[in-house]
């Protein structure tokens, strides 16, 4: 995938379904898509991630639900789709049916960068980082999205299966987050393991505890429930 550009969507349920229903209704919700001709030869893989509700480990988001990933063909693709008539016509429509509000205001656009080129397995945390206070966006991104492979051997960087980092390139107001993190595992209690009854943020590598704010941070345990593509 050209650039390895993908849209990242940190998201809410509608309230009126329970936690438990949030999963089917989304896949129902992703099957739509088929019907989009115009834009499956421009994302090119779909991976829904709700929150696994059993996972409890200090530090973890409870109010979000899930986490979507669309890999894209390009960096236009995360443009041109929220205005495809046949996305406007088929897709937007049902959202409110299954979210909290429309997908294009809780999207991120993002460059992926792979540390640790490990599978991607059924079970994954991720991390919604804002920079620390005071840090320029240059200085962030040259420390962390830019550091070099060997950097992904600290904390919990050193128990994931695969290690990615995301550079946002554009985010809707109130999702002003400068990195996504993810660390897949080969399970929930993998996962759980890695942190050894600790809370998320003592197990972040050390080098970025001066480069985040972690009160304004949001960290997700999530399963993937759908996965559709390369």
């Amino acid at each position: 995938m050209a650039g390895n550009w993908k849209i990242i969507y940190l998201a809410r349920r509608n309230p009126s379904l329970a936690p438990e229903a949030f999963p089917a209704a989304w896949q129902e919700h992703s099957a739509r898509g088929r019907q989009c001709r115009n834009v499956q030869d421009k994302v090119t893989a779909v991976a829904q991630c709700p929150r696994l509700l059993d996972v409890e480990i200090p530090g973890l988001a409870r109010d979000y639900d899930g986490v979507g990933l669309l890999r894209l063909r390009d960096r236009a693709v995360a443009d041109d789709i929220w205005d495809d008539p046949e996305t406007l016509a088929i897709m937007r429509p049902d959202e409110p049916r299954v979210f909290a509000g429309y997908v294009r205001n809780f999207a991120l656009v993002a460059c992926e960068r792979v540390l640790r080129a490990g599978t991607e397995t059924g079970c994954v945390l991720y991390g919604f980082l804002v920079r620390a206070p005071g840090l320029l966006r240059e200085h962030f991104e040259a420390a962390w999205f830019a550091a070099p492979p060997g950097n992904a051997v600290g904390g919990i960087d050193a128990s994931a299966r695969r290690v990615v980092r995301n550079r946002v390139d554009a985010a809707p107001p109130g999702y002003a987050y400068d990195g996504v993190a993810e660390w897949w595992f080969d399970s929930a209690s993998h996962l759980c393991a890695a942190f050894a009854g600790g809370a998320v943020t003592q197990h972040l590598p050390l080098v970025w505890r001066a480069l985040i704010d972690p009160a304004r941070s949001v960290f997700i345990a999530a399963g993937v429930s759908l996965r559709r593509g390369a």
